[in-house]
């Protein structure tokens, strides 16, 4: 028994810990979760606390993992541990029976999982739960009780101020697809499936029937085609197809024409503004910021874009008001809110590689990035 309160611990903690870390480090991807949820359950008007909600429910998972894990308070520790889990493992039966989301955003970006897994994975960590619950008297603090509970507000002070710093500026560890590095060609490619296919033909005279390849068979033959007739055919998997990592996102003009291939073709440097929302942008970064590199990037030759989801009209009082002379695309909101966590941000590429980028906070001058 004292083995498996081990194995129970060291199960419970190492997920709660991963979990929660991933998702304190993206705060605002988690409120995007949240929202989702709130969406699909008719309950829009909890929009606004959808962000507290995100780093309360992070800071949590974190701190009671490295609880659990290290022996911290566990009287206490452990009936939190046991009422997380019989809050949620319910609650990801129903996600997976009515699949209400596509995932449950259990750990963020940096694991996508189905609903169903999700759910077989909280039986397992509820049965953890409850043996700590149940022997949480024998696990011995890790110093003393009081000092227990100063580690464990020191933890609780540590991630909630990881997440502001990460809120503020840019997760510390980027799990998605956009991330510096990357080429943003490859990852709007699909992989495609490749099969083996054989044709099933029946013999008319015998009945028999035989299975040949599809490049290898006696097509021409006519004593066998004049016996043998296509009956039907069978396909084995080699590679099967792998949806693109990146599947919603375009630059599109005020006609409608898709520009994405010409811009991440782009051999020469590109600095793509993103501002997913115009209305809640940060303005100062454009006047202060924006517009002066704008300036000096293209008196230097290159490219200088922003892509956002407001409607063009909203576009043009935006640019009118604000002097920012230079193009405006449009592309989806979701997609933008997954390039970059800020509002606006920059990002830097080149042939479609991710080279650079920055929150609004952190917009450099043009004369300090190396190019």
């Amino acid at each position: 028994m004292k083995a498996l309160l081990w194995v129970s611990r060291i199960l419970f903690g190492v997920v709660f810990i991963f979990s929660g870390f991933v998702k304190a480090i993206d705060p605002l991807g988690s409120a995007y979760k949240f929202q989702d949820y709130f969406l699909a359950f008719g309950t829009e008007w909890m929009y606004p606390l959808a962000l507290p909600l995100s780093v309360i429910m992070s800071g949590l998972e974190l701190v009671i993992g490295v609880a659990i894990l290290l022996g911290l308070a566990t009287r206490v520790t452990a009936w939190g541990g046991l009422l997380f889990m019989a809050f949620f493992t319910p609650l990801t039966l129903y996600v997976a029976i009515l699949d209400p989301v596509p995932d449950c955003g259990c750990f963020g970006d940096a694991l996508v999982i189905s609903n169903w897994e999700t759910f077989y994975k909280n039986i397992f960590i509820l049965a953890a739960a409850i043996l700590v619950f149940l022997y949480r008297k024998k696990i011995r603090p890790l110093w003393s009780e009081k000092k227990d509970w100063y580690l464990l507000g020191a933890a609780s002070l540590a991630v909630v101020g990881l997440s502001l710093y990460c809120l503020a500026f840019l997760p510390i560890i980027d799990f998605r697809p956009w991330k510096i590095g990357n080429d943003i060609r490859e990852k709007l490619t699909p992989t495609e499936e490749v099969a083996d296919i054989y044709l099933i033909f029946e013999n008319q005279e015998t009945g028999e029937v035989a299975e040949y390849p599809s490049d290898n068979y006696p097509w021409n033959d006519p004593e066998w085609t004049a016996v043998w007739k296509y009956k039907d055919q069978r396909r084995e998997i080699v590679q099967a197809f792998v949806e693109a990592p990146i599947t919603n996102f375009v630059i599109e003009d005020e006609y409608g024409f898709d520009l994405t291939d010409f811009y991440l073709s782009h051999s020469d440097y590109l600095f793509m503004v993103i501002a997913h929302d115009l209305r809640t942008a940060n303005l100062k970064a454009f006047k202060q910021k924006m517009n002066p590199l704008a300036e000096e990037a293209e008196k230097a030759g290159h490219t200088f874009i922003v892509l956002t989801s407001a409607a063009f009209d909203d576009i043009e009082a935006f640019r009118h008001d604000h002097q920012t002379p230079y193009p405006f695309y449009q592309s989806d909101a979701i997609a933008l809110k997954t390039i970059i966590r800020s509002n606006p941000g920059l990002l830097l590429l080149k042939d479609g590689i991710v080279i650079n980028k920055w929150p609004f906070r952190r917009i450099p001058e043009f004369s300090t990035i190396p190019l």
